[in-house]
């Protein structure tokens, strides 16, 4: 396992996520996974137990999610924004029994209805080994923005 290994893997889900491959994304995850987006301003330490989450998704709430977006009846996602995940310093922060804990930086840009909205923040993972690959055990996206604004919301998946 190397830096450049883990690189690709985040880079093919990033492009999964642009082009709307939202099955193909939720592959990614184990059974046992969690996707978490903390509030603004939370950071990365926060719980959904302790604190209120814009996401906090275990599995099934993922499937519903993935499910729901890929409806006409997801009208805040109909028609479909289109995204720019970028995905840069990239760090191998440890590996132990539950898996390799990967952060990175994003910038992901959403435009739809001639706005363009950026979230800008910091993605912790939780890989495990599968095959030649990875998937991801938990995945949280802390938001570097102190509000919401001017979003107004996550429609999109991080």
């Amino acid at each position: 396992m190397n830096r450049a290994q883990i690189e690709d893997f985040l880079y093919a889900e990033a492009e999964l996520l642009d082009t709307w491959q939202l099955e193909a994304w939720l592959a990614l995850f184990t059974e046992d996974a969690t996707y978490h987006v903390p509030s603004s301003g939370m950071g990365a330490n926060a719980s959904p137990d302790e604190h209120l989450f814009y996401i906090a998704d275990d599995r099934m709430r993922l499937n519903e999610r993935v499910a729901r977006l890929a409806k006409k009846t997801a009208y805040a996602e109909w028609p479909r924004s289109s995204t720019r995940h970028l995905v840069h310093n990239v760090r191998i922060v440890g590996e132990d029994d539950a898996g390799i804990e990967v952060r990175a930086a994003f910038v992901v840009h959403r435009f739809k209805d001639g706005n363009c909205s950026t979230y800008i923040g910091g993605a912790t993972y939780r890989l495990v080994r599968h095959g030649d690959s990875f998937q991801i055990r938990s995945k949280l996206c802390a938001l570097d923005s102190e509000v919401l604004r001017p979003q107004g919301r996550i429609s999109i998946l991080l």
